[in-house]
């Protein structure tokens, strides 16, 4: 499940994707349309910042736009940015393993072998599924029939 953090983070994206690419967007406006709350937006933003997924303008004309295309930004990537690892079991983490304090041995884990397909699918969807298929409705059936 993920975090109430990384669906608003996620809508954010979308928003700024479905925006104008040369005119920033304020934070109040972002807010309002996706029903965030803007400290709270505030933060995810400037996090999102950091890992050079959008850039900030001051100003009057200021706000926030994405610094990388639509397309090229998966929900894979911002979810590990927000949420950390994606991986159903510790030892099935590509980017933080760690091996279950009560394991046998990975090789026999019956219940590895099956959360390993789950996670495989998982990413899969999330690495190949980007902003901009979520902010363009031409792209909603690619969407649909990827998490089908």
């Amino acid at each position: 499940m993920i975090t109430q953090k990384a669906k608003y983070a996620l809508r954010a994206l979308t928003a700024l994707a479905d925006a104008d690419a040369d005119e920033p967007v304020m934070i109040s406006d972002i807010a309002a349309q996706q029903k965030i709350p803007k400290k709270f937006l505030e933060q995810i933003l400037l996090d999102l910042k950091h890992h050079g997924i959008v850039v900030s303008r001051r100003g009057k004309q200021g706000g926030y736009l994405l610094l990388k295309p639509a397309h090229t930004i998966t929900f894979g990537e911002i979810l590990r940015i927000v949420d950390g690892p994606i991986a159903p079991l510790p030892c099935l983490s590509i980017t933080a393993y760690r091996r279950c304090d009560d394991c046998d041995g990975e090789q026999n884990c019956q219940i590895r072998h099956v959360f390993a397909k789950v996670a495989d699918a998982t990413r899969k969807v999330l690495f190949s599924t980007t902003i901009a298929d979520a902010a363009q409705p031409t792209h909603s059936a690619e969407v649909t029939r990827l998490l089908a």
